[in-house]
């Protein structure tokens, strides 16, 4: 069952009554997808952590199995970061609002990305302050220049970062693919009800055997 359609059913009558106010239709792929993998820090799956979040590690080895995907197609990989200084000026609004942010100190080690998912030299990393991948960031023209048409959206946590990066990309012109197995949040609750809102009026959420057949095929990168 494809991730989007595992979701509309588990809403039930809820699904069809968006469909048939006119929701929920597909977005699809276009020809030339990248990879944005969203805040995959050591803060959300260590246990000691704050912003730990319970499905952390199988969302981790779904992110695993796309960014594998991605280089082996040759498609942009985008790993985003988020760095607040002491005192978190950066955002420092965001910070009062949810001070566990501070986990985010660059001197932090919860900063760090988790061993069975990283960067290489091959990939982009952007730098953010606040929940998008795309607010004060060089990201959508950085995809525009190398031709991207559908930004796949894994990463942590899909009611926070994950959905503003989605909205965000929609809003900048790319096809925006969210992958059910690939994302996660704090409470079961938040994580089914923006996953179906999202799939409802802004992006396609998709299974992650079909993202990773989409981003293995083709060649593209930076």
């Amino acid at each position: 069952m494809s991730g989007q359609a595992s979701t509309r059913q588990a809403s039930g009558g809820l699904a069809g009554d968006y469909a048939a106010a006119g929701f929920a239709a597909r977005i699809g792929w276009g020809s030339s997808p990248a990879l944005v993998v969203v805040d995959a820090a050591v803060a959300y799956s260590d246990p000691s952590s704050p912003l730990y979040l319970a499905g952390a590690d199988a969302a981790l080895d779904a992110m695993a199995d796309l960014v594998a995907a991605a280089r082996g197609g040759g498609r942009p990989v985008v790993f985003t970061t988020v760095r607040l200084e002491a005192g978190g000026w950066e955002a420092r609004h965001f910070v009062a609002k949810v001070p566990a942010l501070k986990v985010f100190d660059p001197t932090n080690p919860l900063c760090g990305w988790p061993e069975r998912i990283a960067p290489t030299p091959s990939d982009r990393v952007v730098v953010k302050h606040f929940a998008s991948a795309f607010f004060g960031t060089d990201l959508a023209s950085g995809l525009t220049a190398c031709g991207v048409d559908t930004v796949v959206v894994a990463g942590f946590s899909t009611s926070g970062c994950v959905r503003a990066t989605a909205v965000d990309a929609l809003q900048h012109g790319f096809r925006p693919m969210v992958v059910e197995q690939a994302v996660a949040d704090r409470d079961p609750g938040p994580h089914r009800a923006n996953l179906f809102d999202l799939d409802a009026k802004y992006a396609d959420v998709v299974d992650l055997a079909e993202a990773v057949k989409h981003l293995g095929t083709g060649l593209g990168g930076f």
